[in-house]
């Protein structure tokens, strides 16, 4: 079994008083959006384009025994994942599976604009966080 996890940085112009702005347009937003980009400190940060996409009834599922392979990409910056309650039994930190994989990292690196893979057997029931 694959999962892909895409990792976006969004990047909502507030106004003097903290709120986030509205515009009639995306091209009313650019200037104000590119300054915020700039800055590269992101608003929101979200897997899968949206708030809650791998919780409750959109958790990712793996049986006891089965091998799950996680595919995470992230758009802007670096990241540096992790399976809380599990590891990466093999990782490819850089993506590239004709590259030796790194073993039973607990954490592992990302590059921004890139993707990377681990490889995992679930080995209990449980509840297993991916942050």
């Amino acid at each position: 079994k694959a999962y892909y996890i895409g990792e976006q940085d969004f990047y909502v112009p507030r106004d003097d008083k903290g709120k986030y702005k509205t515009y009639a347009s995306a091209g009313d937003s650019y200037p104000d959006t590119v300054e915020v980009m700039r800055k590269l400190i992101p608003t929101h940060e979200v897997f899968n384009g949206r708030v809650d996409s791998l919780t409750g009834k959109n958790a990712l599922q793996a049986k006891v025994g089965e091998r799950v392979l996680i595919i995470h990409s992230q758009a802007n910056r670096d990241t540096r994942p992790h399976l809380i309650g599990g590891h990466g039994d093999y990782v490819w930190e850089t993506g590239k599976f004709a590259n030796p994989p790194e073993k039973d990292l607990e954490t592992w690196f990302i590059r921004g604009g890139s993707a990377g893979a681990a490889l995992y057997t679930f080995r209990q029931p449980g509840i297993y966080a991916y942050v």
